[in-house]
């Protein structure tokens, strides 16, 4: 590819999607009990286990280092988490000004499997031959596009976090509450939350429903996200399968840092018409 694609690991990209493309990921910073390592080299219960823990974006040298360190081609066209919802994308900015070479920072306006899903259009647009403008206005053409929907698994990490308290979080758990979000243009939204994981499983198929454009002739691009709960994403992405085939469809685990936020038990669907 001319243009080279990089994204932070908000974006939580399979090992194969990742390789399929070339997209290079720059971690996030994951701090333990002290000690602070890039995601992914820790065990996620480790990380979910220990006394204190929280996540950092990526410094601007980081993203500089992953820069320089690829070949250029002609240009870089960088996809980050929300600004909304992080400093990477102000990191990946600050790491635009100091190199030496054409570069376009993109906003996501979202997260995990709808980052992805931005990341794999700019790739994609640069596969075919797209000069640098017009992979970085694809990219923005699918964030302008692109839904989450998603429902905890349970309340045990708003508990720990003291975003529910303790005794109202504990009877959520007995009573089988699972909160649902979304996360589009930048924000995380709260909806209604479902009564069981069965509410929530057909809840988020309900909302993915409504947004099917009438005509027929829109391709799907979806991703089924889970917090290690691989068995929930896998129905979800067989529900949706069995009425339309995606143009591109693909299974993803929150990153460790979102599942700091949001614990295990995650699952959900990010998406797009085309």
């Amino acid at each position: 590819m001319a243009v080279r694609i990089i994204t932070d690991s908000t974006a939580a990209l399979p090992a194969a999607v990742r390789e399929a493309w070339s997209i290079a990921v720059v971690p996030l910073a994951i701090t333990v009990d002290g000690r602070t390592v890039a995601e992914g080299e820790l065990q996620t219960g480790d990380i979910l286990a220990a006394r204190t823990h929280s996540s950092a974006g990526p410094s601007p040298g980081a993203f500089a280092e992953a820069i320089n360190g690829h070949d250029q081609g002609d240009g870089v066209v960088v996809v980050t988490v929300a600004s909304t919802l992080s400093v990477t994308h102000q990191s990946a900015v600050l790491a635009a000004e100091s190199v030496q070479c054409p570069i376009a920072v993109v906003d996501s306006r979202t997260a995990a499997g709808g980052q992805a899903l931005v990341a794999v259009a700019a790739a994609r647009a640069a596969q075919a031959g797209a000069n640098l403008g017009a992979v970085a206005a694809r990219a923005e053409q699918v964030a302008g596009k692109v839904k989450l929907v998603g429902a905890l698994g349970n309340l045990d990490q708003l508990i720990r976090s003291g975003r529910v308290p303790g005794l109202a979080g504990r009877a959520g758990n007995l009573m089988g509450l699972r909160p649902m979000f979304d996360i589009q243009d930048g924000a995380i939204g709260r909806l209604r939350p479902a009564l069981s994981d069965e509410a929530a499983h057909q809840r988020i198929l309900g909302l993915w429903r409504r947004t099917r454009p009438s005509g027929g002739n829109a391709q799907l691009h979806l991703v089924s996200l889970h917090a290690e709960a691989p068995e929930r994403a896998a129905s979800l992405l067989e529900a949706v399968t069995a009425e339309v085939q995606p143009a591109e469809g693909f299974i993803s685990q929150f990153g460790q840092a979102m599942m700091i936020n949001s614990g295990t038990g995650v699952r959900g669907l990010a998406w797009y018409w085309d």
